[in-house]
């Protein structure tokens, strides 16, 4: 929490940080603070009161507001792929292709695209019956792990599932890496080498923090029912909803010397 709000802060505060870049990751800062809050506080309160109960209407709330937050951020870090190729492969065309009123429309495409997306699944997984048991087997009410235990159309409901993770999921992120080997292949061809390290730097951060989120998320999402294992699944929810957004902030600040310095001159203007 702490993290993501500096760096939202930090990033409102200052004019040179007032570009596509920036406005993007203060997105993604946003819907970090939504995973930890929409997660973290009722699994606490499960651990120290020993209640592990939910109602129905708690649960899906929780499955909305996830869904969403998901959603949006497989969308964004797509985009915020789409906006390093940009940058160092047609650097020409960058503030006409990516000018303040298409990236207005990009964030809100994401929002939409996740509110939308995840009213379907909710809806359609609130219809659903649980034939099998009453509990589910994750932290969090969760799609896949909720699919598990409900019935009829089973199969059905899990191959939505995997169809969705692979339009929103699994597709934006081959496409974001098939723009990075893009970008490596200018970046190599760039004569100096301080030139090549500018350039990979102001990349490298989105690409460790792209590797993180969904490498966690297909290992969850896309693995088939047949290969389901309660342990491993937890452990990579965890990763993708409480530690990437804990060390995204970490990621983009302490290797961006942009950041880095607008926060120094934030805190002495602070202590002054």
């Amino acid at each position: 929490m702490f993290a993501n709000s500096t760096t939202i802060t930090v990033v409102y505060n200052d004019q040179h940080l007032h570009t596509p870049m920036y406005l993007f990751l203060c997105n993604l800062s946003i819907i970090d603070i939504c995973y930890t809050t929409i997660t973290v506080p009722k699994l606490v309160y499960m651990l120290l009161s020993g209640d592990y109960t939910l109602t129905f209407t708690q649960c899906f709330i929780q499955m909305f507001f996830f869904s969403h937050v998901a959603t949006a951020e497989d969308l964004l870090l797509f985009i915020m792929a789409y906006d390093r190729y940009v940058a160092i492969c047609n650097p020409l065309h960058y503030h006409v292709m990516l000018s303040k009123k298409n990236c207005i429309l990009l964030l809100v495409a994401v929002w939409a695209t996740g509110f939308f997306n995840s009213l379907s699944l909710t809806l359609t997984t609130s219809n659903m019956s649980l034939c099998y048991s009453n509990i589910v087997t994750q932290f969090y009410c969760e799609l896949k792990a909720f699919a598990k235990i409900a019935c009829p159309n089973k199969l059905r409901f899990q191959a939505v599932i995997f169809v969705d993770t692979l339009l929103l999921g699994f597709l934006p992120f081959t496409i974001s890496l098939m723009s990075y080997v893009k970008i490596l292949r200018v970046i190599l061809s760039i004569a100096s080498m301080e030139g090549r390290k500018k350039a990979f730097s102001t990349c490298s951060s989105h690409f460790i923090v792209l590797l993180f989120f969904y490498g966690a998320g297909v290992c969850v999402y896309i693995r088939p029912p047949t290969q389901y294992r309660e342990g491993p699944e937890q452990v990579f929810s965890i990763l993708y909803t409480i530690v990437t957004p804990t060390l995204n902030p970490l990621i983009y600040s302490l290797r961006n010397k942009d950041v880095k310095d607008a926060l120094i001159k934030l805190i002495r203007l602070k202590s002054k």
